[in-house]
């Protein structure tokens, strides 16, 4: 959560969370906490008031775009326990794996998915592999780096550059346990944040993925923790994060190589937009913060840019799916959440329903490895590309 305009705002909620299942959203506004309005609190206040003992409850009154009332929300409290690493298989020898969250044991966990998904392949092989990291947060700089090492062969991953010398660092891939080259497809939205982005910026400019999604957080900045006397410690932000390739990181986010909004269009015969979960217009990004770093390569504020999430966001609809009481449409309420529990269990004919990012990025892993299995078609194709047909054979 955050303060945004003066309101208490969620910036998203933690995967398989109390909040997550009370049903919570990222861009929701916590209007009042029980009895109290929020309004006058720190954000430290708030933290304290929502936090309590494991198993009681309390209610949180939410603002959600769309919604003319107040939305009640029951969170009952317990101890968060994130699974960071979900797996399944999509189709015969294509691979889905979801990563919350880059903590402990995160690399190690992904490496083990990695290795029973093909056993689940009627010939033993993964022959494409779904990556999400929607609403992945970030985490552990380290786990990073080995999810994206496992994949590369060579190299820079990340690098970080400030104004002192022992703030720039470099951070190579390796060639050992390299995954074999199979397609990779990363999904990305707004929520996708710090690690997470640098995974897929290493993926995206080493050309050894795809990225699809909408434009991600922008949350490109490093922390370093200087302890005073007094036994408090002063937090500083010392360096930038870069991919591969130059790009920073900070308030501009991985731009999708693939747009795909978490949204279902509709049919010719179809006289409504049935929204299955359009992007959230109130979510933020680390440029909608108070006091958030500016792009370096900018030079001001990329609030401005037209970014693709953006540009989606402000299409206006066609129509609008019928609201229930609590501001969420059926599609909504029925929906299978991101990566959770109930996804890798679903049916997934309603997985790919219900997930149109999802459906998408199989859609393009499988046309990927076609591609991959025929070398000789897809040389002619770069070769066509490259060399245009002369202006006199054109008629």
């Amino acid at each position: 959560i955050t303060v945004k305009d003066g309101l208490l705002t969620v910036v998203s909620p933690i995967e398989d969370s109390p909040a997550a299942r009370a049903g919570v959203q990222a861009g929701d506004q916590i209007i009042k906490i029980g009895d109290r309005f929020s309004k006058d609190l720190t954000l430290l206040d708030a933290v304290k008031m929502m936090r309590g003992p494991k198993g009681s409850p309390i209610t949180l009154y939410m603002h959600r775009e769309g919604s003319a009332e107040l939305i009640p929300l029951t969170v009952v409290r317990d101890i968060i326990h994130v699974q960071s690493v979900r797996s399944r298989m999509l189709e015969d020898g294509f691979g889905y794996v979801r990563l919350a969250q880059f903590q402990e044991g995160s690399a190690s966990e992904f490496k083990e998915a990695l290795n029973q998904l093909p056993k689940q392949s009627t010939d033993q092989k993964l022959h494409g592999l779904v990556l999400d990291l929607r609403n992945n947060p970030g985490g552990l700089l380290t786990q990073a780096i080995k999810v994206a090492d496992l994949f590369l062969d060579d190299g820079l991953i990340v690098y970080t550059d400030g104004r002192l010398e022992s703030q720039k660092q470099k951070y190579y891939a390796t060639k050992d346990g390299s995954e074999p080259s199979y397609p990779i497809v990363i999904i990305v939205n707004s929520g996708s944040a710090s690690a997470s982005e640098i995974v897929a910026g290493a993926m995206q400019d080493s050309k050894r993925a795809l990225v699809l999604g909408v434009q991600s957080f922008g949350k490109g900045s490093v922390q370093t923790i200087l302890p005073m006397e007094s036994g408090a410690a002063l937090r500083l932000t010392t360096a930038l994060y870069y991919t591969r390739n130059g790009r920073s990181i900070q308030a501009e986010g991985i731009k999708p190589d693939v747009v795909v909004p978490n949204r279902r269009l509709p049919s010719d015969s179809e006289e409504l937009l049935e929204e299955d979960e359009a992007e959230n217009p109130a979510t933020m990004k680390e440029k909608d913060l108070p006091g958030a770093i500016r792009n370096p390569k900018k030079g001001k504020s990329s609030s401005s840019d037209n970014d693709a999430d953006t540009n989606i966001k402000s299409q206006p609809s066609k129509g609008t799916s019928k609201k229930s009481s609590k501001g969420q449409s059926k599609s909504e309420q029925d929906r299978i959440p991101i990566g959770s529990r109930q996804a890798m269990e679903a049916d997934i004919a309603k997985l790919l329903k219900d997930d149109v990012q999802l459906e998408e990025a199989l859609k393009m892993l499988k046309t990927l490895h076609i591609f991959q299995q025929r070398p000789q078609a897809n040389q002619s194709m770069a070769q066509a590309i490259a060399k245009p047909a002369s202006p006199k054979a054109l008629p």
